[in-house]
Order: C-alpha cells, then sequence, then structure tokens
C-alpha cells in the first residue's frame, strides 16, 4: 500500500462530516440543555482553527529554520495555557507561574529526550517530527497539569480543619498537605493510565490511526504509538509532579500557615469572577439591599415619596 492510495477529502466531504455536529446540536435542542450554540461554536472554532494550523504548517515546512518551529511550540503552549486556566473552577494562586514553569521543565525535557534519543532524527527542529510529538506530550501534559491543580486547591479546601489541626499538633505544611498533594496527583496521572490500559484492545489511537491511513506499515505505527505513550505518561508525571511541588506553598506562609483564602481558589465573590458573572454575583450593600450585620446608624429608614415630597430641604439631607 503506498501514498497513492490514500483517500482525500474535499469540502464535499467536511460538510458531510459537519451534518454528525449539527445532528448533536439538534439533539441537545430537543432535551433542552441550552448547549446548541456552545456545540456548534465549538466546532466551527475547531475547524477555523484547524485550517489555520494547516496553512501554517504548510509555511513552516517550507522553511529550513528552527525559529518558526520554536514560536509555533511556544504559541501552542502559551494557548494550552490560557485555555486551561480560563476553565479550572479553583484556580490556584500564581496559576501561570507555576504552571507555566513546570510545563517548560517537563515537557520541555521530555521532548528532547524523546526527540533526540529515542526518536533520534536529524536536524532536531525537523517539523515533520517535533511539531506533531510536542503538541501531543503539550496537550496531554496540559490537562494532567489541569487536573493537578484544581483537585490540590479543592482537596485543600474540603480539608481545612483537618491541616489545620495537624499544624496546630506542630505538622509542617508539607506534612499537613500531604494527603492533597497526593490525592491530587493521582487524579493526574489516572486518565493516561486509564488511556493505556485501553490501548490497542478498546481503542486505537489517533496518532497510529493516522500513520496507518497514511500508508505507514502497522508495526512501524505501533512502535511509534509506544513511545509516545511512554513520553506523554512521562511528561504528565512530571509536570504534575513540578505543580504540586510548588503549588502547595501557594497556600501556606512562610511560618507554615495555612492562608485565609485557604484553597479556595477563585470563588463567587472576586472582582475578575463578578465582571464575568454580574447576574450572578451579589450585589454591593445599599439602602434597598443592605449588608447583613450592620447596625442602627448604618441602616436608614425607608421614607415614601409622598411623606419625603412634604419634607423641607433640611429634612430631606438628614
Amino acid at each position: 500500500m503506498g501514498q497513492e492510495a490514500i483517500v482525500t477529502l474535499d469540502l464535499g466531504n467536511l460538510v458531510f462530516a459537519y451534518g454528525l455536529i449539527l445532528l448533536a446540536a439538534g439533539l441537545a435542542r430537543l432535551e433542552g440543555i441550552g448547549e446548541e450554540k456552545q456545540l456548534l461554536w465549538a466546532a466551527t472554532r475547531m475547524g477555523l482553527q484547524l485550517l489555520a494550523v494547516g496553512y501554517l504548517l504548510h509555511l513552516v515546512f517550507a522553511v529550513d529554520s528552527p525559529w518558526p518551529v520554536l514560536l509555533m511550540l511556544l504559541a501552542m503552549a502559551g494557548f494550552s495555557l490560557q485555555v486551561a486556566g480560563s476553565r479550572m473552577r479553583r484556580r490556584m494562586p500564581r496559576f501561570y507561574r507555576v504552571v507555566g514553569t513546570s510545563l517548560l521543565i517537563g515537557c520541555g525535557g521530555v521532548t528532547f529526550f524523546f526527540c533526540t534519543l529515542v526518536v533520534n532524527y536529524a536536524p532536531w527542529y525537523d517539523p515533520r517530527y517535533l511539531i506533531p510529538l510536542a503538541g501531543m506530550i503539550i496537550g496531554n501534559a496540559m490537562n494532567g497539569a489541569s487536573l493537578a491543580a484544581e483537585r490540590l486547591a479543592a482537596e485543600l479546601h474540603e480539608r481545612r480543619e483537618e491541616i489545620e489541626t495537624a499544624l496546630c499538633l506542630g505538622a509542617t505544611a508539607r506534612q499537613a498537605s500531604q494527603t492533597a498533594v497526593r490525592t491530587a496527583f493521582r487524579a493526574a496521572l489516572i486518565p493516561t493510565m486509564n488511556t493505556m490500559a485501553a490501548t490497542g484492545i478498546v481503542s486505537l489511537p489517533g496518532m497510529m490511526t493516522g500513520q496507518i491511513l497514511s500508508g505507514t506499515e502497522p508495526m512501524l505505527a505501533v512502535r511509534y504509538q509506544i513511545v509516545i505513550m511512554c513520553a506523554i505518561t512521562g511528561a504528565v508525571a512530571i509536570t504534575s509532579f513540578l505543580i504540586l511541588l510548588q503549588g502547595y506553598r501557594q497556600y501556606f506562609t512562610a511560618a507554615h500557615q495555612l492562608k485565609a483564602s485557604g484553597g479556595a481558589g477563585r470563588q463567587p465573590g472576586h472582582r475578575k469572577w463578578r465582571s464575568r458573572h454580574s447576574n450572578l454575583a451579589p450585589r454591593p450593600p445599599s439602602r434597598y439591599n443592605p449588608p447583613l450585620f450592620c447596625t442602627d446608624t448604618q441602616r436608614k429608614p425607608h421614607v415614601s415619596r409622598r411623606k419625603r415630597n412634604d419634607q423641607t430641604p433640611q429634612e430631606q439631607a438628614r
């Protein structure tokens, strides 16, 4: 089987494929879940992004220089970091600094090791190898990083009393948060372990399927898939470990005291949260919405419009 056996896809094939998206949106509307617009927008955005990446890769492949490849990898990492941070319900303090440095060390080190010692192609910046391999490593590592950071914040929030009790008994911040860190690390590794356990029996991975469809020998595609799964697992483990190593310290002071936020992350009272959810955030105290606890001097009695019109300007000012 050679390259001549590859079936090409034109615009008509893409239109037929999007018919399944319309079917999914119709079912969502039928059930009344209110997600049909978001589904259509996500599918449209996915298509536009992939088409843009395809044209960009065509330009990068034509240039024999490492700089376009490195810039594209930095852009991919930056966008994945932004998407992961915007979708977290409980965001770790200094999220972008902690996750960004962990991603750079974990994914950068694994990608360098994988491309130089495992695959060992030349030149090292060959976009045909570096971009797809690094993209899979970055994407999976970012998913694990998001799970680790969000689970750590949730565990510290739920175990606040337990952690404060341990601190009062003389435990350090590391010792008091050890259970939360272990739970978060386990949560970050579970999706990758499930994927490895089901690979080959339940499902065929995307990289292996793509290589087989492009005419690659099945055994060669299998070997590539094995090494990329090993690289993904290593990147997820290293990145999540570094995030948790730095992350738990963000919730404690230098004196090993749990901060007031206590793992709550960004909650519905944060100024940025209120700007995005103005219809859900509590209104500030006012005459018609007094604070929950206030003194008699703070609460002004209600004066009807008719009685107010009968008052003198001096009485109205009081």
